[in-house]
């Protein structure tokens, strides 16, 4: 497992923002390389629990850390106009001495949309933006002035400064044909949904050059005597979603042996997504017994 990472996937909601700091320094100091968040108007299947804006919330946990990587799986591109997201990717990018990643994505919740009146169009559209999206990111960060006319967006002499440290790094995720092209053409990293893993020698080369990661839900037993416990607790959570057949439920040395596999496969990254909330504890206990193991 030497070339795996390990990032955490943390949805900013039921939880206060100091809770969310709490398990960010936690995860810095038990070996996590980064953070993500997720970017929704309402909470997916939790309309009415309390939740955090995605950049504002990166921004905050940039400059209570030192060393996570910070970046969302993902940003939706409807939310943001390109040259509101270029200059907001910039300033964190700066802010935060070159640890900010821009993950985004042309798709979100469709009833989301609908309730907030955000313009979706048709799945087509929505990619076909995103490529725009990401073509207007990479001109406005050259400092350089941009002259743009197209379906979705234009610039006349457009120009941003000042321009990132390093190029940001972009990750996009989905299997799907038109999604891959964008990968290919524009991302660093490939997120590859756990459903999708099983296809990863036919897809593999239309992702182009990106790296690859893949997000994974875990519910760590820590005692074997607590075994039932901890699957009892994730049937009652998500026994009625489709993420519950998708969660590893296992000890430190099994959940290493899963992530020992996924490295195997060729992946590089992981976004481990924790069923019980990612308290502290749970995370040091993670880094001690799974992340120190590689």
């Amino acid at each position: 497992m030497s070339e795996l990472s390990f990032h955490l996937y943390l949805p900013q909601m039921r939880m206060e923002v100091d809770q969310i700091v709490e398990r960010a320094l936690a995860a810095e100091g038990s070996g996590f390389e980064g953070i993500a968040f997720m970017d929704h108007l309402a909470p997916p299947l939790a309309a009415t629990q309390p939740m955090w804006e995605a950049m504002t919330l990166a921004a905050w946990v940039l400059a209570r850390t030192e060393r996570l990587v910070v970046g969302h799986l993902v940003l939706c591109d409807a939310f943001r106009h390109p040259a509101v997201l270029a200059r907001q990717a910039v300033t964190l990018d700066h802010a935060s001495g070159g640890r900010f990643e821009l993950g985004i994505g042309w798709g979100s919740v469709p009833a989301e949309l609908e309730t907030f009146g955000v313009p979706a169009g048709s799945a087509p559209e929505r990619v076909e933006r995103l490529r725009e999206t990401l073509s207007l990111l990479r001109a406005l960060w050259s400092g350089e002035p941009v002259d743009h006319a197209g379906r979705h967006f234009s610039a006349h002499g457009a120009q941003q400064r000042p321009v990132p440290l390093r190029p940001i790094p972009v990750v996009i995720g989905g299997i799907g044909p038109k999604t891959l092209e964008l990968v290919a053409d524009h991302a660093q990293w490939w997120n590859v949904p756990i459903y999708g893993l099983d296809r990863l020698a036919e897809l593999r080369g239309d992702a182009g050059t990106a790296r690859l990661s893949v997000q994974v839900m875990v519910a760590m037993v820590e005692q074997e005597s607590g075994r039932a416990a901890v699957e009892e607790t994730v049937r009652r959570r998500f026994g009625a979603t489709s993420m519950h057949e998708q969660i590893v439920i296992g000890s430190p040395a099994e959940l290493a042996a899963h992530f020992s596999s996924l490295s195997d496969a060729g992946v590089e990254r992981a976004y481990v997504w924790f069923s019980d909330f990612a308290p502290p504890s749970t995370l040091e206990a993670f880094g001690r017994e799974v992340i120190a193991r590689r």
